[in-house]
């Protein structure tokens, strides 16, 4: 009797493996769930207890705001496995209100901050994110894993002379282990083990718990006590709006990051109201209020194999029962080992063949500038949202400067109804940078008297263009000579009849 072959269960989607029900049924998906919020809650501890320095509170303030909006944006997020917690952009940002008012302040603006990023996301600010270009993304990419690998920097000077051998063990591990197997989290394997080698050996090297003390409590609700008045609100007003406009910008880039590397889409306008609505709670609970994180992100999706909610859940119960619970064993680790994992982290996250020779050989050099510029501005302020800014608006300018000589104006001289006519051709997209070169392509005392300009091959986009045109038929109409434009689409004819004549004849 012939014995059937098993068949092989069908592969799973992308889509198919973001399901938290799917992975629940599934042991092998489950383990790697967990073991990933594993990792990530020993990663965000020292990042938590440092973002809270930056911010001038206790660590126990980003700590907090680190389990909070874990847990949050677990369940309202728009992006499976993405990570949220306090980070070092939004620290930057409140570090001034929190030296001048203090911490009730703080926590005001947090909420206010939530407020306004809800208003963001319903209103639609995701969309604009089909503005920003390939260059300014890798640029992004780029300068967060240079700012990851910098921030590394500090644990490793003016330390014993250990925790070099320790640190080069770490990244063997992390680099290393996948190659063998991939049954448990690389990055966990190598804190464990420089752990278990820093405590029997009785090392003395820098530790967690030389970071900053640890909680011992659960985070309370916390009520700011701040008067609700037309003043305070003056005083959080600018570094709520800036929060929420950093931590959006943070988010959705690093939504956008994660979705090409899992090969799946993110729903953005609820990623957007979703970090609304984790920074609210977030100030409910006296966190310092937070966004996407993409360096634990990376460790998430990239490192550990992370694809659902349950990984982000469990990174903030994790954390919580590290610090709270478990305290005193999670600040033996040895800094070394995150020190690794960060550095891991960073190479992995850069995109190295963007710097390739044959990539810089073929890729053109107005979308090179915008990458580098991006690079250097991020770096330079160690603020992504400045640098994701300054790379758009060089892009908007390379972009403008280029599509400026794709317009073009041939002139020939016809016999038209027993007229001589001279007859201009225009060829391109005329906008205002276009248009503006427009009025100096036309011959304007040598042509007959009458002219001809046929725009079937071009397109009337602004206000600027309309303002050119009657600047045009305006200098033919002084030297006494007739002009007739022709070939206008719908469009361009709507926009000359509305506005002109209306704008003016001068150049």
């Amino acid at each position: 009797m012939a014995v059937a072959k098993a068949e092989h269960p069908p592969a799973l989607t992308p889509e198919q493996l973001q399901s938290v029900r799917g992975t629940l049924k599934s042991p092998r998906r489950l383990k790697t769930e967990v073991l990933a919020g594993l990792v990530v809650a020993l990663a965000l501890i020292p990042e938590a207890i440092a973002f809270s320095i930056i911010a001038g509170v206790d660590p126990r303030i980003g700590l907090f705001a680190s389990f909070t909006m874990a847990v949050t944006i677990a369940f309202v997020g728009g992006r499976p496995a993405m990570i949220s917690a306090a980070t070092g952009a939004v620290a930057l940002v409140i570090a001034p209100l929190v030296k001048s008012h203090g911490l009730d302040y703080l926590i005001a603006a947090v909420i206010l901050a939530g407020i306004f990023q809800i208003i963001l996301g319903l209103s639609g600010v995701a969309k604009l994110m089909r503005f920003i270009p390939r260059s300014v993304m890798v640029g992004f990419v780029n300068a967060l894993a240079i700012l990851i690998f910098l921030s590394q920097v500090p644990e490793l000077l003016g330390v014993p002379w250990l925790v070099y051998p320790l640190t080069a063990l770490g990244l063997v591990i992390v680099f290393g282990l996948p190659k063998f197997t991939k049954a448990v989290p690389a990055p966990l394997v190598a804190i464990v083990v420089l752990t278990l080698i820093t405590v029997f050996a009785a090392v003395a090297v820098p530790t967690v718990g030389d970071k900053g003390e640890l909680p011992d409590s659960l985070p309370a609700l916390f009520i700011p006590n701040v008067p609700f008045s037309f003043e305070t609100l003056q005083i959080i007003f600018p570094f709520a709006l800036a929060m929420a406009f950093v931590g959006l910008l943070e988010s959705l880039m690093t939504a956008k990051l994660v979705d090409d590397v899992t090969d799946t889409r993110s729903h953005k306008t609820r990623e957007a109201w979703g970090q609304g609505a984790a920074n609210i709670v977030t100030g409910v609970f006296g966190g310092m209020g937070g966004c996407a994180m993409i360096g634990q992100t990376m460790i998430n999706v990239k490192a550990s194999g992370a694809r659902t909610r349950i990984s982000t859940f469990l990174a903030g119960i994790f954390l919580l029962i590290l610090v709270v619970v478990l305290g005193d064993i999670v600040s033996l680790i040895p800094m070394a080992a995150l020190v690794a994992v960060m550095i891991f982290v960073s190479i992995a996250t850069f995109d190295w063949h963007s710097i390739h020779p044959r990539t810089l050989k073929v890729m053109p050099k107005s979308e090179t500038i915008v990458m580098v510029a991006t690079v250097i501005v991020t770096v330079a302020t160690h603020n992504l949202a400045i640098g994701v800014g300054v790379g758009v608006l060089v892009a908007m300018v390379m972009f403008a400067r280029r599509v400026a000589h794709f317009v073009t104006v041939e002139r020939s001289l016809k016999t038209i109804g027993g007229h001589e006519t001279a007859t201009y051709v225009v060829d391109g997209e005329l906008f205002f940078a276009s248009s503006n070169d427009l009025y100096t392509q036309f011959e304007y005392a040598m042509d007959p008297e009458h002219v001809v300009i046929d725009m079937h091959a071009s397109h009337l986009w602004d206000a600027s263009t309309i303002a050119a045109l009657d600047a045009i038929t305006a200098k033919y109409h002084h030297h006494g000579k007739d002009v007739n434009i022709i070939g206008l689409n719908d469009a361009s004819i709507l926009m000359r009849q509305r506005l002109g004549g209306k704008l003016g004849a001068g150049h």
